[in-house]
């Protein structure tokens, strides 16, 4: 072998090993999950639970009103037939929402105009028995519609197992897919989430549940991982944290990282508490765990794998999920207390009581919090560290638990009364009058 055939091959072999190195890499390194902009839809939607960037915080925008009431900043307001505590899935000009008829034990996706609330399909995904033990503050329809731009994702317990369904956004069945057999502890609500050209979804549960990677396009299985045979009812969250895209998971006495492409382990610790319900967020650096059975709990870990615990508390923010902002973390505790913590160090900031009990997680709007707890009222408050600053406080409706969605200037809140002896639930938009 001449010398120039030697260093052509030497260069091909290197060129190989450094491919394989830029392979590793990418694989090591999953990309950022996408922005609703980059799935054709605008900045003024709301597309999947918390929202645009999956923790809540509405993208910045002409701010919503402060102030309403029955007959005030009130755009519409429609009737919702069935019951659900599913939040409002806002694209385009329509909006989605979850519901069931627990009279025909029925389980169904409807659609409404956004500018109008005039209701436009509804499509039926599944009818059986419903189970005679479920927690009083559940629903048969509390998960939230997930959507791609041409697609809905929507994930329901029917007939001992749970479902992830597809449709077009016309309300058409694309295809259903079992993640796995389901028990009824005390209800489920996990919602699907959008992560490259899957759609990733869970089932924690006493029989054995399982995280799920499903093609968006047809249903087929990506990836699979079981999990631990306990009830735990967290949705899978994307996160970049420690310079890594990870899908985060708490629950089942674990907190868990995986790789949202392959499913893979990046690291897991024991913590968290067996039942979880709130979304994990993060300050980038760390990621916040919370729950409330069998102990109150609340933590920030590490997100480099490192499984260090930086700090921690006993304070009960067990259903709603939590707000972080500029180093600070917000909560509303299921109690009716509104508190701020410092995220490096979990140096106690402020604590101001609010009042009533909240399932209804926070969201924020450039500076401000809207929370609202499960007799309709929301309190509106500074993302202020230095002190509790409320804005406003205002009432709607008689029984809420879905978080609102608020994109484009308005709020999109699902709401419940009870009208004699029957129980009414609205989907309402409030949008300044002027």
């Amino acid at each position: 072998m001449n010398w120039k055939l030697s260093v052509t091959v030497v260069r091909l072999i290197g060129l190989l090993l450094l491919t394989g190195a830029v392979s590793a890499v990418i694989a090591a390194d999953p990309a950022p999950p996408p922005s609703p902009q980059q799935l054709g839809m605008s900045e003024q939607d709301w597309p999947w639970w918390r929202g645009p960037q999956r923790n809540g915080h509405a993208n910045l925008q002409p701010t919503p009103p402060t102030t309403w009431s029955d007959s005030q900043n009130i755009l519409w307001k429609v009737p919702v037939p069935g019951k659900g505590h599913g939040s409002p899935t806002v694209v385009g000009d329509r909006i989605f929402l979850a519901t069931s008829d627990p009279q025909q034990e029925t389980q169904s996706v409807l659609c409404f105009q956004r500018t109008t609330g005039k209701p436009l399909w509804q499509t039926q995904l599944h009818q059986g028995s419903f189970p005679e033990k479920l927690n009083t503050k559940a629903t048969q329809a509390s998960s939230t519609v997930a959507c791609d731009g041409t697609r809905l994702f929507i994930n329901f317990v029917a007939n001992g197992a749970a479902y992830t369904s597809a449709l077009d956004l016309d309300g058409q069945q694309l295809w259903q897919q079992k993640i796995c057999d389901y028990v009824i502890h005390q209800g489920y609500g996990s919602s699907p989430a959008i992560y490259g050209d899957a759609v990733i979804v869970s089932a924690d549960n006493k029989s054995g549940g399982a995280i799920c990677a499903f093609r968006r396009t047809d249903g087929e299985v990506i990836w699979k991982r079981d999990r631990p045979e306990l009830p735990n009812y967290a949705s899978p969250v994307i996160l970049t944290a420690a310079g890594k895209t990870q899908l985060v998971f708490t629950g089942c006495d674990l907190v868990t990282s995986l790789n949202p492409e392959t499913g893979a382990t990046n690291w897991e610790m024991d913590g968290a508490t067996t039942e979880c319900v709130t979304s994990t967020i993060t300050d980038g650096q760390r990621i916040f765990t919370s729950g409330g059975y069998p102990t109150n709990h609340l933590a920030a870990v590490e997100a480099d794998g490192s499984k260090k615990v930086t700090w921690s508390n006993g304070s009960r923010v067990y259903v709603p999920s939590m707000i972080e902002k500029d180093g600070y973390l917000y909560a509303t505790l299921d109690a009716g207390i509104a508190m701020c913590w410092r995220t490096s160090d979990g140096q106690e900031q402020w604590k101001h009581r609010l009042g009533g009990t909240f399932s209804s997680s926070c969201v924020l709007v450039n500076d401000l919090i809207y929370a609202t707890n499960e007799t309709g009222e929301t309190f509106i408050f500074k993302a202020n560290p230095e002190a509790f600053e409320q804005v406003s406080q205002n009432k709607l409706g008689e029984i809420v638990f879905a978080t609102p969605a608020i994109c484009g200037g308005k709020i999109y809140q699902r709401f419940a009364v009870q009208e004699g002896d029957k129980r009414q639930e609205y989907l309402v938009c409030i949008a300044d009058e002027s």
